[in-house]
Formats: C-alpha cells, sequence, structure tokens
C-alpha cells in the first residue's frame, strides 16, 4: 500500500543543489511514485524551469497537471548526453511513468550484430539482443555515427556489413574490401581475421587507430589539405562516440547525486592535506596538432565549478608536441602572474616577496593571524585595484585580476590568491615539469598532484608510488570531474582554432578576392582543387566574379 510522503520539500531551494551536469531527473508525487522522467544537458538548467512561475503559465495542460502531482524529484548525473539518453530509456521502461510518451512503445536503441557461426559473418543493425550465439555490440545512442563507423570498419578492416550471406559477385570485386587483397582472394577463415579485428575495435581497442587518423588530420593540415583535414575531424568524431565506452546501469547500480562538497573533504583526507581544498585549479595540455597546441586551467571552488575563473593559454615557448615542456610554461605563466598582481595589489609585499613569495602572500593575505582581515580563507589577498591591470610576466602576458563581490554589498572587490590543490592532467612527467617551476617561482609548498588518466593514479610530489583512490570514492570521483571539464574546456579551445584555420584557403591571399568573392567561388566550384581545373571562362561565370579578375584568380592558383 502507498504511503505518502510526510513532508513536502522545499523544491525552489533544492534545485539549487542539483549540479550542472548530464544526467536524468525523476518526477515523484506524494506516494512516492515516478510519475514522469526526464533528461538534460544541464539538471539544474532544466528542472529549475518546471518550477518558475512564467514556465506554469505558458505550460499545456497536461504540463500544468504533472507539475501539480509534482512532490519531489531526484537525480542521477551520467558522463555524457550519450548516457543519459541511455538511461532515461531504461529508467520509463522500468517505472513506466504515466506523464511520459516517449519510450512506451519500448523503442530501443541501435546494436550491432554479428554472427560467428556464418561463412562469411556480417555486421548489421538491430534493435534487440537475442540469446541466439551472435556476438552484439551496444547500445548506441547515436545512429547517423553508428553507420558512419561501420562505413569505416568496411573500408579499414575490409569487412562486410548489412545484407546476408556470403559476398556477392559486386562485392567479391570491389575495391573497398581489399585490405590488403580482395575477397575474392581470400578464405572464409582469413576472412574471420578480418572479422576479429572489427570486433575488437567495436569493443573499444581503437586508441592506436584513433591516433593513426590524428596524425593523418595533423599531417592534412600542415599541408593546407584543409578539405581532408575536415573530413579527417569529422571521422574521429563519430568513430569516438562510437568506440567510446558506455556504462550499462541497472537499478541498482544507478549513479547517485553529487555531494560537491562532501567530496572536497574526501579528497583532503584521502591526500592528506592540512586542510579541504576548497579551490583547485587543474591544468590540461591539447597537442592534437603542433600547429596549435593549448592549454587550459579550471577552477573549482567547494566542488563546483567556478567559470568566471577559467582560463586558456596558446602555447609559445615550445617548438612541437611537448606535453612536459608545455605544462611547465602554462604553469609558469600562470603564478608567476599571480605573484605579480600580489605585489601590484599590495606595496608591502613587494620587499618580503624576494625571498619567500608563498610565505609573503600568507602574511599578507586576510586569513593569515597579522592581517586586519583574517578569517576571510586560505591563500586570498585583497586587491583594491582596477580589473585590468596593466602589469605583465617576463613573457609579456598581460595581468587580470578576477573580481569577487564584497559580502558588504559594496564595489566589487578582487583578489589574488594560490589555490588550496593545483592537478595537472599527467603522470610523473607533468607533475616534475610543474613542480620544478612553482619551486623556481618560491612556491614549493604548494600542494599539487598529477592524475594518470589510464589507471586514474594520482602522483604526488617526493612518493614512489601512486595513489589509487576507490572507484566509487566520491573524492575520485571529484577529480575526475575537474580533469573532465580542464581536457574538455582545452579542446574547445583547440577546435575553435583548428576550425578557424580549416576555414581559411589559398584564396585569402590571392589580390582582389575579397571573403564575399572567395565565398561565392567556393560555392560554385565546391573546393580549390576544382577551381583549380577551372577555366578562365568558367571562373569569370560566378556571380561578382569579372573577366579581369578571372584571369588573376587563375594565374595566382598556377603559381600557388
Amino acid at each position: 500500500m502507498d504511503v505518502p510522503a510526510k513532508e513536502k520539500p522545499d523544491l525552489n531551494k533544492k534545485v539549487h543543489e542539483v549540479p550542472h551536469k548530464p544526467g536524468v531527473y525523476l518526477m515523484r508525487d506524494r506516494f512516492n511514485r515516478v510519475i514522469y522522467v526526464g533528461k538534460a544537458r544541464d539538471l539544474r538548467k532544466r528542472v529549475g524551469s518546471y518550477f518558475m512561475p512564467s514556465k506554469l503559465a505558458q505550460a499545456d495542460l497536461k504540463t500544468r497537471a504533472m507539475l501539480g502531482a509534482v512532490w519531489d524529484f531526484e537525480t542521477h548525473t551520467v558522463q555524457s548526453e550519450a548516457e543519459s539518453l541511455l538511461l532515461e530509456g531504461k529508467l520509463i521502461k522500468e517505472f513506466r511513468p504515466r506523464y511520459n510518451i516517449s519510450f512506451r512503445d519500448d523503442k530501443r536503441f541501435l546494436v550491432v550484430k554479428v554472427d560467428p557461426t556464418e561463412e562469411w559473418p556480417r555486421f548489421r543493425l538491430a534493435r534487440f539482443k537475442k540469446d541466439d550465439g551472435a556476438r552484439y555490440f551496444g547500445p548506441y545512442a547515436h545512429a547517423g555515427a553508428l553507420r558512419q563507423t561501420l562505413n569505416f570498419m568496411r573500408k579499414r578492416f575490409g569487412v562486410l556489413t548489412f545484407g546476408r550471406g556470403a559476398p556477392t559477385e559486386r562485392e567479391l570485386k570491389s575495391a573497398t574490401y581489399q585490405v590488403p587483397t580482395r575477397l575474392s582472394e581470400i578464405t572464409a577463415e582469413q576472412y574471420q581475421e578480418r572479422v576479429d579485428q572489427a570486433s575488437e575495435f567495436l569493443e573499444g581497442h581503437s586508441r592506436e587507430m584513433i591516433g593513426a587518423l590524428e596524425d593523418e588530420m595533423r599531417k592534412a593540415a600542415e599541408k593546407l589539405d584543409f578539405e581532408k583535414a575536415a573530413e579527417l575531424r569529422n571521422m574521429l568524431e563519430d568513430l569516438r562516440r562510437t568506440t567510446k565506452p558506455t556504462r550499462r546501469f541497472t537499478r541498482h547500480s544507478l549513479p547517485s547525486t553529487i555531494d560537491p562538497l562532501n567530496d572536497v573533504h574526501g579528497l583532503g583526507e584521502a591526500l592528506q592535506l592540512p586542510r579541504p581544498p576548497r579551490v583547485m585549479e587543474c591544468f590540461d595540455i591539447s597537442n592534437i596538432s603542433t600547429t596549435h597546441v593549448v592549454a587550459s586551467m579550471v577552477c573549482f571552488r567547494n566542488g563546483v565549478a567556478d567559470r568566471d575563473n577559467y582560463r586558456r593559454y596558446r602555447i609559445r615557448t615550445v617548438a612541437g608536441q611537448d606535453d612536459f615542456a608545455s605544462m611547465a610554461e602554462v604553469v609558469r605563466r600562470r603564478y608567476s602572474r599571480v605573484l605579480l598582481e600580489a605585489r601590484n595589489a599590495n606595496p608591502d609585499i613587494a620587499e618580503f616577496s624576494q625571498e619567500n613569495p608563498a610565505e609573503a602572500l600568507e602574511r599578507f593575505s586576510p586569513c593569515h593571524p597579522d592581517s586586519a582581515t583574517a578569517g576571510e580563507g586560505p591563500r586570498k589577498l585583497r586587491a583594491d585595484t582596477v580589473s585590468e591591470s596593466t602589469s605583465s610576466d617576463a613573457r609579456g602576458v598581460p595581468l587580470r585580476a578576477s573580481p569577487v563581490r564584497d559580502d558588504s554589498g559594496g564595489r566589487p572587490t578582487q583578489y589574488v590568491r594560490l589555490p588550496d590543490l593545483i592537478i595537472v592532467d599527467g603522470g610523473k612527467g607533468q607533475l616534475s615539469s610543474a613542480c620544478r617551476e612553482l619551486q623556481r617561482l618560491g612556491l614549493h609548498d604548494l600542494p599539487i598532484i598529477g592524475l594518470a588518466k589510464e589507471f586514474e593514479e594520482i602522483y604526488r610530489p617526493g612518493r614512489a608510488m601512486p595513489l589509487q583512490l576507490p572507484p566509487d570514492s566520491g573524492a575520485l570521483r571529484l577529480l575526475q570531474r575537474i580533469r573532465d571539464e580542464a581536457h574538455r574546456f582545452a579542446n574547445t579551445y583547440h577546435q575553435l582554432l583548428m576550425k578557424k584555420r580549416i576555414g581559411e584557403s589559398v584564396l585569402d591571399d590571392c589580390p582582389g578576392v575579397s571573403q564575399n568573392r572567395k565565398n561565392l567561388l567556393l560555392r560554385r566550384f565546391g573546393s580549390v582543387s576544382r577551381l583549380r581545373k577551372a577555366s578562365v571562362e568558367e571562373i569569370a561565370a560566378t556571380e561578382g566574379i569579372g573577366s579581369k579578375l578571372a584571369e588573376d584568380v587563375h594565374r595566382f592558383l598556377e603559381r600557388h
């Protein structure tokens, strides 16, 4: 028998505890029954929107009825939008909420099926996994990416996809399947080796192949073959979506909601820090291309992303791909800037900080016992300066302090502060590079760790053996969230720069060809390579391109 809830919680207050993460949410009625399941890219924004007065005023009858019946809600965070889609479908099928329409027809996600009992096994799409002796891969939330991945497998491994039975005469002769020989020249046993390789690829053993494609994309970009680089970039995105491991959810292994502050305290205890790391800064290097090597620094405050204090960098002093040197550069630039801001903010710190910058920051910060504003927080230095400082580090990097609102309600004040914990994405090499730079700056007492992704090992200065936290540890999940956010932020910046370069063209250097004319030419001919093959008359036939300019373009492309 259903028992009514004892007391209805303050849902508007509860919304503020929901993280800005992808996941699913369950709406429950006063009998604790699940009446609606939904997914969201940002849980707080989506769930919070339901309880806004404007939402209720504009809602349809069904939504109004649902919101009127909602007594409580719960959220479950996941690692990606694809996982949220899979988990949403599972929960809807399990609870059968009365306000859900989607998934009620038992529609399922695509899986890939290959039957090893067939003489010439094919990789085919299916909706259900059956106990029929076949191998199944998936499910996959991105149907388009999955189909592109099967096309890639057909070309790279020479395996049959779709259809049934032995290869047709057309397939036997097709050049698509000559890896390294045509299907007509191999036996069914030899073909089985191709199937095994393709199966390993779908299982996630794809790192080497994806690395080779990244090298191919980088070489294409360096040769200014931007069309091929863009094609490879899209292919890599589809492959990563398909081959990325996806968790299988059961009712007893649903991801739990996050308690950021509790995770912070747990991390402090696990690392044996003198105080909980309420402010953490994490660095990541993105060097997919030697053309643009970039770095990111993300800041987490009380276990939650502090996006106002994110920073991104273009690596300037390192030639080629060198993660260790790149990490050293970005750590040096970040904390030399912090020290300079501190000196600019408080003239009394300048003389004292020559010998021990870290101790100087502590002595003159508001948390130090000698300070008039002691107790406001660790490693924090108030700076009543303008928001944009004119100072710069040794390499001319502009300095800017981050504004923080004064609790007294006055104008924004500024603080220069050191983090309670520095995290570098990587193992011993990246950690050693960062430690050397901190020592040169006199910040050797700053807590710092390296997080190696493969086995989630935590490296600490002066410790030979890494620390491994339990997989379900809140402290480890917090480190993973920070590391993944730094990785996302670095990759977003890198992709932005790559898109800008891919959008460039040799036509940018052609005299008389404006951006508008370049777009007109590329829209008509499709690519620069096709434009090279065009005659002067064909170029001149393009709207906005006269005969004189057509001759100039034709001559320019012959020379370049």
